[in-house]
């Protein structure tokens, strides 16, 4: 199991029968310096107890004072889910206790399709809904990624086209009632889009680089915006890979929402999805329900992955 899991579960386990100090959530993290916003309403600068725990924006947390406006994270509370990307040597939270993650994508800097599609894989593993948020349609080169976007909107995903400049638009509705992570790579326009959907949060960025020592904020740090009681999104810094090391191959493989009904259902419970007779994949991508690619892709990010197709 991974030693993210490993954390959440050790958490899950050891904080609800012996109550440890306040209680809050994580709204900022750097290194392994954390913003928490307790329940009273207050925020706290917070180190970690020890380094067993792995903790992210989103998560809930346990702390203890340890001086003025200071204080020592002891527990996490238990998760209702957890996103992360990992490679082979090691593992990066983003979010914790997400209902849905939004990629964002934009005609420059240019974007990478498979990110996406991982981000995807990503998502649906955790358990969360995928937005597609495109942005900057004001630029003339706009028009060109929309046959890319169509791709996305084909499998069922909704895609927001938005200019962050003007603010959130059509994605305003998306957000209630969520708590969203908002992801892509660098020069994207999410901080942005954060800056002009809320309007605090130019001070809330001075607040996290003051109280974590940071100097500044470009988002080398991940840091959570309230939108209203219940509702929040976390602000990640850009990313140019996302590494599914930590999903077993039946997870990669239900991440692909179109192949889930065939999934268990080829004449060969060790087939790969090759040149085996009976196959239900293959026999799908010839009835034109399934795109040869998508099968492509999926033999793909298994490689990538380190893990082989799943048998039954």
């Amino acid at each position: 199991m991974p030693a993210a899991l490993d954390s959440a579960t050790a958490a899950d386990a050891a904080t609800p029968r012996d109550v440890i100090g306040a209680a809050g959530l994580v709204t900022a993290t750097f290194r392994r310096h954390y913003l928490v916003r307790s329940d009273d309403g207050s925020t706290i600068s917070c180190v970690l107890r020890g380094r067993t725990l792995a903790i992210a924006c989103g998560d809930r947390v346990r702390w203890v004072e340890s001086g003025p406006g200071e204080g020592v994270i002891e527990a996490i509370e238990p998760r209702t889910t957890l996103f992360y990307r990992s490679d082979a040597r090691r593992e990066k939270l983003i979010a914790a206790n997400v209902t849905q993650v939004l990629g964002m994508v934009a005609p420059d800097p240019p974007f990478d399709d498979e990110l996406v599609h991982r981000w995807i894989v990503a998502a649906e593993s955790a358990g969360c809904r995928f937005v597609l948020i495109a942005n900057k349609r004001d630029l003339p080169a706009f028009a060109a990624i929309r046959p890319r976007l169509a791709q996305f909107a084909a499998l069922g995903y909704p895609v927001v086209e938005i200019s962050a400049s003007e603010g959130a638009g059509a994605l305003a509705p998306l957000l209630v009632g969520q708590h969203s992570v908002l992801i892509g790579q660098s020069g994207m326009g999410k901080s942005t889009l954060i800056n002009r959907m809320l309007p605090s949060a130019a001070a809330r960025v001075g607040e996290v680089s003051a109280a974590l020592h940071t100097g500044r904020h470009t988002t080398t740090e991940t840091t959570l915006y309230l939108i209203d009681a219940s509702s929040w999104i976390v602000d990640s810094p850009g990313m140019k890979e996302f590494g599914l090391g930590h999903l077993p191959a039946d997870a990669i493989e239900r991440g692909f929402v179109e192949l889930r009904p065939l999934l268990g259902t080829c004449r060969f419970r060790n087939c790969r999805h090759d040149s085996e007779p009976g196959c239900a994949i293959r026999e799908a991508i010839a009835r034109g329900e399934v795109k040869p690619w998508r099968l492509a892709l999926l033999r793909q990010l298994l490689s990538d992955s380190g893990r082989r197709a799943q048998t039954w």
